[in-house]
């Protein structure tokens, strides 16, 4: 009789748990794309000045291959932020894939 009490006792800890923890995971998924984590605004601020330079290359480009170059240059850009941004946020144990999919090791 007492087994069956404590295991009523720990599956009844373990089902409360469980909501906390998915919300927790939740959370934690939510802030990566959210304004309060640096390493985001980094990421945020890479791409941007990629843009403004993409623009200002095009804007001073004689021909097609200038084109060209600027275009190769912002995808290298966008490209390096990707990655530091990814390598930030597995340092902290949370993956960001190509896709923008998110998960959090525990």
């Amino acid at each position: 009789m007492k087994i069956i009490a404590a295991l009523a006792i720990a599956s009844t800890a373990l089902a409360v748990a469980a909501p906390a923890a998915a919300h927790d995971r939740a959370k934690r998924i939510s802030a990566v794309y959210d304004d309060s984590n640096p390493h985001y605004l980094d990421y945020k601020t890479d791409i941007s000045e990629a843009k403004r330079e993409l623009r200002k290359d095009l804007a001073r480009a004689d021909d097609a291959g200038d084109r060209m170059d600027a275009w190769h240059e912002y995808r290298r850009e966008i490209a390096d932020a990707r990655y530091d941004f990814q390598k930030e946020m597995a340092e902290r144990g949370v993956v960001v894939s190509r896709r923008g999919l998110v998960s959090v090791g525990e």
